[in-house]
């Protein structure tokens, strides 16, 4: 089942404007490594839900995942073949602003190899390029 909001104020959103890059939830705060972002984009909740599996999948129940992303954005499409005039379209799905430094995923528990390879596949799996990052300890 993919991500989504349990409730929403309105239903449908304005497409806005993406740009800059992130100044929250751009370092390692739950795991001890992360997948961290470096372009600019929407991510899907269904992509969200690949990563997650692949990374669960790769793993067997050894370790922690967070996923750091919620899609929250309702992005909605007109049907092909459709005149102009006839309003906005209904949600067709959801999906997390995503911008350059925004960690994705973290994993803790596991060795820092295994953790590298299973970001990997996580990384496969989202729309952009992404990069492996480690906690910074004071």
């Amino acid at each position: 089942m993919p991500l989504m909001p349990k409730r929403v104020k309105f239903r449908k959103q304005q497409r806005g404007k993406l740009r800059g890059v992130a100044t929250r939830c751009n370092y390692v705060a739950f795991g001890e490594y992360g997948l961290q972002c470096m372009d600019i984009g929407w991510l899907t909740a269904r992509q969200i839900e690949a990563g997650r599996v692949a990374a669960t999948h790769f793993l067997q129940r050894e370790g922690k995942i967070y996923v750091r992303v919620f899609p929250d954005k309702p992005i909605s499409k007109k049907p092909l073949e459709t005149r102009m005039g006839t309003g906005k379209a209904e949600p067709e799905y959801w999906a997390a602003r995503v911008k350059p430094g925004t960690v994705l995923f973290e994993i803790a528990g596991v060795a820092s190899e295994v953790a590298k390879q299973a970001l990997s596949r996580v990384a496969h799996k989202m729309p952009f390029k992404c990069r492996f990052v480690e906690r910074r300890h004071a």
